[in-house]
């Protein structure tokens, strides 16, 4: 089994991206069209751990160190903010908040995956954001693109270039979501392929809360 530690925004913010998309996509929220392949909105979270292909055993001792890192945290404050690309055909937006608690979740998440033999998480979770969609295989490359946004993970992101279109990206970079309390994370299995479009399809095996 595959599986990640992740938080999920609540309905709310949710919603308030899903409409922010749909003016930057041009068209309504849920259509997939154009050199974007859009993320399923179920699919919209903040990775805190991946720990890959698991022994199918893996989830309760998960579950059980998952449990004692967020009992050891304490809820705070997250909001989603500007935009960014990676490796310059990913389109994310960013995160904004208590950034030093969700970090030090993070690190415990991963410390987790030790106890199941999962291996290294080479991807760079210090940098929370939420992947909102990726340029589709055989989409006309956008030369001269950059990422536009605010704060560090978008300056950084900026630096990049891209192939998506710069007018997309830069009318992301002003986005600001509502702010929300994360009050727990969630173990979730992921099926590459098995979701709605070809994307991923994710269950949830737990919901851990925070600082009980």
């Amino acid at each position: 089994m595959r599986l990640f530690a992740a938080v999920w925004p609540p309905e709310e913010v949710l919603d308030h991206l899903d409409l922010a998309l749909a003016a930057v996509r041009g068209a309504t929220a849920g259509e997939d069209r154009g050199p974007v392949r859009w993320a399923a909105r179920e699919t919209w979270h903040l990775t805190l751990a991946f720990y890959g292909t698991v022994a199918d055993g893996s989830a309760p001792i998960l579950l059980e160190e998952l449990a004692a890192a967020a009992a050891a945290a304490e809820p705070y404050a997250l909001r989603l903010r500007g935009a960014g690309v990676f490796s310059h055909r990913t389109l994310w937006t960013g995160v904004a908040g208590d950034l030093d608690e969700h970090r030090a979740l993070t690190r415990a998440c991963g410390r987790a995956g030790d106890e199941v033999g999962a291996p290294p998480d080479v991807r760079v979770r210090e940098r929370p954001h939420l992947t909102v969609g990726r340029v589709r295989p055989g989409a006309p490359v956008v030369r001269g693109g950059r990422a536009a946004g605010r704060g560090r993970a978008e300056r950084a992101a900026g630096e990049v270039g891209g192939q998506l279109p710069d007018d997309l990206v830069s009318a992301l970079a002003v986005y600001e979501g509502p702010t929300w309390t994360v009050t727990s994370l969630r173990l979730v299995e992921s099926t590459p392929g098995a979701g709605r479009g070809g994307g991923p399809l994710y269950v949830p095996i737990g919901e851990l809360p925070l600082g009980t």
